[in-house]
């Protein structure tokens, strides 16, 4: 029995691949596994390849893992195409249907572990009727070789099919005890079954990103939200749709998006907690007025599940790539924090937070998620909502309206904030610069002064050290940092290389920008080599510490543009290479002789 288990499955559009994934979550998450599951489609708008990566197993899981255990290929030309993305090695079973493809093995230098071949189509024709039967068939198959809990993997079908003829559901049900005969009369040769687990109390939840994003934003006390319709993010705004009436809000789904984000300043500016989501080109659009939000000091939220770009990019894989656009992507002496989740449960917290610096800072807060957090499934642990500060923000007292200054120059940089109709707070809130009462004008002198206020109101925030989460030996020599979905993989390598006992340590920003210099001074303070693990092509964290602290020079990065992922086994090869260099570094030079 195995502790652990990475599956992987692709196939065409209509063969109901991502069903299957989420049938096998739901199983996990009722048979009381932990388990995480990404999905991927091809770029088309219809049609096209899609597949699934899940990982499943009784310990914490980090990341979906690096090569595949088991690997599903309902045809050839559809599993291909995910290269990287569903790895397969030699310690592979791969199950596919020699009628799809009558060629051999197409992965030229691999021998897999096993190669079972299943009649999958015939036995879906034969069972349910109907090739749409497949993936049951997999999931009976499964069931059968894995072990997996049979009932929860019905639940899951049951749940899929529970609007739908119920000649279809029983359809399906002979399908599965199909896949599941089969896999019983044809046992794989190495055991795959999983370790059982005791299921938890009180019952554990399946969430995505998104999901998690909405729901928490409802729980910071958001009353506006006003977007457009884009890959990856759009799940935020549907969930809203459905939720936010309950709670005495509003989603006003805009033309552009242009006008939905100035609708979420109009919102803010009336004295509603408002919120977008987007992904990279809308944020391209945006970026006016987040400006405009800066400087008038409107709290907002804006999303960005970021995605392939430049420009449309590759629209349905995750990247960490916008993260100089989150920081950088205006005119004039303009900061905005910058937070990003590493999780699906982190979602919850981050977007909270998001609302509350907002909120305390009277600023636009930009959240960076992507596309493998924002559309992963995972089983987490219930979280209990009321555990979260909720902060609002400072609204003027009677004193303070007697004569009302809006942009009031304070000791903190934060002056309060009122909303139509309140008596005697009535102010200009304009993207022209301003003097204390909200009056236009040209003064540098003012200028310069407004500049430093809506700057120096942050400090405390880069102060915020819960913002960093810290794991390891605070002395190792060796440091390693990343963010976002990629912490979960740099998480696990650390683990992995304590137990070789390598002496590391790994720093996890929430807090992306403005840079928090002493954070990462004292972490470098023994640091002599490390790496910054992110899927950007660039390396753009590693970048921008390097603008504000200084770097040990044995700091490198580690980065990949999407679509390929970064393995715990990439970022342990990488360490110890580091730890080979360091022993070459003790090794005494000998003395020259002299003849």
């Amino acid at each position: 029995m195995t502790m652990d288990l990475v599956i992987g499955m692709a196939g065409a559009g209509g063969d109901g691949v991502i069903a299957a994934g989420e049938a096998l979550m739901t199983a996990a998450a009722r048979g009381g596994y932990r388990a995480m599951m990404t999905k991927s489609y091809g770029p088309q708008i219809r049609g096209g390849e899609s597949s699934f990566r899940l990982r499943i197993g009784t310990g914490e899981i980090l990341n979906v893992g690096a090569m595949l255990d088991i690997a599903v290929a309902l045809n050839w030309d559809d599993f291909l195409r995910f290269g990287a993305e569903l790895p397969v090695d030699g310690r592979t079973t791969l199950v596919h249907d020699p009628a799809q493809d009558a060629r051999p093995l197409p992965l030229e230098g691999i021998s897999p572990a096993e190669t079972v071949a299943v009649p999958i189509g015939e036995i879906a024709r034969a069972s349910a009727g109907t090739e749409k039967a497949k993936n049951t068939v997999v999931l009976g198959l499964l069931a059968g070789w894995l072990g997996l809990p049979a009932d929860g993997l019905m639940a899951g079908l049951r749940k899929r099919f529970a609007r739908k003829h119920p000649e279809i559901f029983a359809g399906a049900e002979r399908a599965f005890d199909a896949g599941l005969a089969f896999a019983r009369a044809h046992p794989l040769s190495a055991d795959r079954r999983l370790s059982p687990a005791a299921p938890p109390s009180p019952p554990r939840w399946l969430a995505d990103g998104n999901e998690m994003c909405a729901a928490a934003a409802l729980v910071a006390g958001c009353e506006f939200f006003g977007g457009y319709p884009i890959t990856p993010s759009s799940e935020i705004m549907q969930f809203l749709g459905h939720e936010i009436w309950k709670h005495g809000g509003t989603v006003l789904q805009a033309e552009d998006e242009i006008a939905g984000i100035g609708a979420v300043i109009g919102a803010s500016f009336a004295g509603r907690k408002a919120m977008t989501a987007t992904s990279g080109p809308g944020m391209s659009l945006k970026s006016e007025m987040l400006g405009l939000a800066t400087i008038a000091e409107v709290p907002l939220v804006c999303v960005n599940v970021q995605r392939g770009g430049p420009s449309t990019g590759i629209p349905t894989k995750s990247e960490q790539s916008d993260l100089f656009q989150a920081a950088f992507s205006a005119h004039g002496d303009c900061v905005r924090p910058v937070l990003a989740p590493v999780s699906v449960a982190d979602t919850c917290r981050m977007t909270i937070e998001a609302f509350n610096i907002a909120e305390q800072f009277q600023t636009p807060v930009i959240l960076l998620s992507d596309a493998d957090i924002a559309q992963r499934k995972e089983v987490v642990d219930p979280i209990d909502a009321s555990a979260f500060p909720i902060v609002h923000r400072r609204v003027p007292n009677e004193r303070e309206l007697e004569r009302y200054a809006r942009f009031q120059i304070t000791e903190s940089g934060v002056s309060p904030i009122s909303h139509p109709g309140m008596e005697g707070g009535t102010f200009l809130a304009s993207g022209i610069e301003h003097n204390e009462r909200g009056a236009p004008t040209a003064s540098g002198e003012v200028h310069a002064q407004m500049n430093e206020k809506r700057i120096r109101k942050l400090a405390p925030l880069k102060a915020r050290r819960d913002l960093f989460s810290f794991e390891g030996d605070p002395d190792a020599p060796i440091g390693l940092i990343s963010w976002g979905s990629v912490a979960g993989v740099a998480s696990e390598a650390v683990a992995l290389a304590r137990r070789e006992g390598i002496q590391l340590k790994l720093l996890v920003p929430r807090l992306l920008y403005p840079i928090s210099e002493e954070v990462y001074e004292d972490f470098f303070s023994s640091v002599r080599a490390g790496l910054v693990v992110e899927q950007s092509h660039q390396g753009q964290l590693f970048r921008i510490i390097r603008m504000f602290v200084d770097v040990p020079r044995g700091l490198e990065s580690l980065a990949r543009s999407g679509s390929n992922p970064i393995s715990v086994y990439d970022v342990l090869d990488r360490v110890r290479r580091m730890v080979v260099a360091f022993q070459r570094q003790r090794v005494p030079q000998e003395e020259p002789t002299l003849g």
